[in-house]
């Protein structure tokens, strides 16, 4: 059983921070590629950034902006997702996703957790 479980989320006023945490469990996930999507209400889910296990290699959203950094710690098989400057449209559920191969499109992921509320106030 394959296990991704996100936390971290909360209300934040506009240019303030947080911190995602999804932690991964069930199998080994060395191969797997990591990703962080959100959906707002009314929209489509979209892609925020991925990580790659291996390595290095880092993907983002435009509308990142270097406003978001996306890390991992392979020891606690735990994902990241580091969000500062936050704007009120960054409100959405964010999810954790896993998946062999990358890709911004959410139907391609095999593993998905149950999602975290950010909200940012205006």
């Amino acid at each position: 059983q394959v296990r991704l479980v996100e936390s971290g989320g909360g209300l934040v006023q506009t240019g303030g921070s947080l911190r995602l945490s999804c932690a991964a469990s069930g199998r080994t996930f060395s191969t797997y590629v990591m990703g962080w999507f959100r959906q707002a209400p009314g929209k489509e889910r979209e892609f925020v950034a991925a990580i790659r296990w291996t390595g290095s290699t880092r993907y983002y959203a435009d509308f990142v902006q270097g406003r978001f950094t996306i890390s991992r710690d392979n020891a606690k098989n735990t994902v990241y997702l580091q969000m500062n400057s936050l704007k009120p449209e960054d409100t959405a559920v964010y999810y954790c996703a896993a998946d062999p191969n990358y890709s911004y499109q959410a139907n391609r992921y095999d593993y998905w957790g149950q999602g975290t509320q950010v909200t940012v106030s205006s």
